[in-house]
């Protein structure tokens, strides 16, 4: 059994990962930051989930650019194909499932 506690996880650099758990194939990673990432399609499905903290949340769809602000608890799967970038505003911590060497 493994206890993390979200809110005293942090990183030496924006985006920097404790890695939970990796089960056929799919890896789950708690991330620190106060960066955003950068524009990015995933090699499968992403679930994005914000547990403390908001990070605005930036998708192209169709060539469209959306945006939009991810409270604590906010939850996001990000489809195969789907370009996206993160922002956090302010300190943000995210539980992130997706397949093992995905960006």
């Amino acid at each position: 059994m493994k206890i993390i506690r979200s809110k005293s996880f942090t990183a030496t650099r924006p985006w920097g990962a404790l890695d939970i758990a990796s089960m056929n194939g799919i890896t789950t990673r708690l991330h620190w930051t106060d960066q955003p990432y950068r524009w990015h399609v995933n090699d499968g499905e992403e679930v994005f989930a914000v547990l403390d903290g908001r990070v605005e949340m930036r998708y192209r769809e169709d060539g469209v650019e959306h945006s939009t602000v991810l409270e604590t608890g906010d939850v996001v799967h990000a489809s195969v194909g789907t370009e996206h970038v993160a922002h956090p505003l302010g300190v943000a911590r995210v539980l992130v499932v997706e397949s093992a060497g995905s960006v």
